[in-house]
This record gives structure tokens, sequence and C-alpha cells, in this order.
């Protein structure tokens, strides 16, 4: 597998770094994925995942979000994502990458894979670009957590007047993670709840770069996107011949342990979408591309989208 690293600026002036991950055989290459990375983490973490899905012929990009890893580019950076309209551009920044991805490989389908925020990412992006894929992969993604976004809406713009948009928010972490960790008492970390494999989780407690408490205008900006991809009037937006595909473990507290996904699916289903799917795994938690299962989750990936 070879790998590359680039920079792309976004019209607002901000310089987005990627990673590449490419067959050295360049002969029957059957397409790109596109990852969209989750919350407080960063691109190089799906390294792994990559070289399956480069050993099955795909090329692989995945960009650092706004506020995160080396777009970030300090640690005095991470968790925010722009002084104004953050969700959006983040989203933008994904449809620049697209961008980008099909000037560089105009014959080959590309498909989305979002993990975890990057699922909620890519649920933005499908109602507005969903007809530049050739298919979307959502893991971990979440349901609509009803009045609490609008609570949490309101705290957010309170602690931004007070305390400014970049300032740390414990209680919205708080208010967002709390409980997620009490099904896996006794805990022998904060983030027992992302995975059974405890050298994953111990190495994303010790990387600087991930699970940091996150920023009011952040939130703000996370609950403004749950709100408008919760919107059914949006989700119709969707093209109907988009194939989806959910993923999700059994055990994930950010999917509600599958309720939130059913209801992500029930909606796509119901808004008349054609090619709708999903596969729940048994005792698995959040991070399911990095559980002790992750092989078995690696081939059902592969095979699906060989299959579309």
């Amino acid at each position: 597998m070879k790998s590359e690293t680039f920079n792309f600026k976004t019209d607002d002036g901000k310089n987005i770094f990627v990673y590449k991950w490419l067959p050295a055989d360049k002969n029957n290459i059957k397409g790109v994925v596109q990852i969209a990375h989750g919350m407080a983490e960063h691109s190089s973490r799906y390294e792994n995942f990559a070289g399956t899905l480069v050993k099955s012929g795909y090329i692989v990009y995945a960009n650092d979000h706004r506020g995160h890893g080396k777009t970030a580019g300090s640690l005095d950076n991470i968790g925010y994502f722009a002084p104004n309209n953050g969700w959006n551009l983040v989203v933008g920044d994904m449809y620049k990458l697209n961008s980008i991805i099909t000037n560089n490989h105009p014959d080959l389908p590309i498909y989305l894979l979002g993990n975890s925020m990057g699922s909620l990412l890519s649920r933005s992006y499908i109602i507005r670009y969903g007809d530049k894929l050739s298919g979307v992969v959502l893991i971990g993604t979440s349901g609509d957590p009803g009045p609490l976004k609008y609570i949490g809406i309101l705290v957010a713009k309170f602690e931004m007047k007070i305390k400014g948009k970049k300032a740390k928010s414990p209680m919205l972490d708080n208010l967002s993670f709390g409980n997620y960790n009490k099904a896996f008492a006794p805990n022998r970390t904060r983030f027992d709840w992302l995975s059974r494999d405890t050298s994953n989780v111990d190495k994303y407690v010790n990387d600087p770069f991930c699970g940091d408490i996150f920023s009011a205008g952040f939130f703000y900006d996370l609950l403004t996107g749950i709100k408008d991809i919760g919107n059914f009037s949006n989700i119709e937006n969707i093209s109907k011949d988009l194939p989806i595909l959910l993923l999700s473990g059994e055990d994930d507290p950010v999917g509600n342990n599958t309720r939130g996904v059913l209801q992500v699916y029930n909606l796509y289903k119901k808004a008349g979408i054609k090619d709708v799917s999903y596969k729940f795994y048994p005792g698995v938690r959040h991070e399911i591309l990095n559980e002790v299962n992750k092989e078995e989750v690696y081939r059902d990936i592969t095979e699906w989208l060989d299959r579309h």
C-alpha cells in the first residue's frame, strides 16, 4: 500500500489536511472510498482499515475535519469548527474533497463512509450532494435525541455568550456523553464505551489529539447539524437510488443500543430510498472498525462495496 498526504484550501482560506492510501498496482482498481472520521479523533486512526480496502482494490481518501488532527494543527485549535456556520463549512470541505477525487479519478465510483460524527456529517452531505456518490456507509450513527437537542442548543448559546465560542464546555460534554460509560461499569477508563479492545482504548486515551472536551461553539454546530439531518423534509431530498448501509454495535450507546439506528433506517425507508440495509454486531460497542471483531466488519463493508 502506498500512502500520500496533501492539503487543499477552502473558499474561506482554511487548509484541510488529507491522507490518501492507494494500491501499488494501479490496474483493477474498483472505486474510491472517502472517509469522514468521528468527533475528537483524526483520520490516521483509519490506516489499518484503509489497508484492507486498498487490498480489495479501492483507493481511500480521508481528511481531518476542522478542529481535528492535522487540520487543527495545534492542540489549542482542537474542538472548534469555525466562528460561524461551522457544520455547513465542514460538509462543504467534504464536498470539495469529493470534487478533487472526481477530478483525479473521473471514471471510478465514489463511496462515502462516515463514522460516528462523520456519519452525521455524511447524512447532511447526502441531503445536498448524494447524487455525486455511488453509495454511503454510515457507522455508529445516532437517532434524534428529541428535546435534549433544544436544551443543548440553548446551553451552547448561553455559554458562547458568556465565555465565547472557543471556550471548552464540560457541561455540554457531560450532557452529550456523560451516561455512555455507565453500562460498562466498573470502568477502567472514561472511554470504555468505545471498544472491548483495551489496547485500542488505551491508544485513544494516550493520543493528545483524541478525547478532548470540545467547545461551546462546536456543540452548537453539532446540535444544529443533528436538527438538520432529522428534519424529514430534508431527508426527502436524498436520491431514492442512493444505496445506504447502516452498521452499528448492539452495545453502542451512541446509537442507543440500535434503537437510534433503526429510527434512521425507518426514516430513510419512509422517504422512499430503495436500497437501505443495516447490520448490528452482538456485544460490540461504538468503534466497530477498532473492535475485537473488526475483521468481520471490514469483510462486510468490502463485500457491500463490491456488490454496489
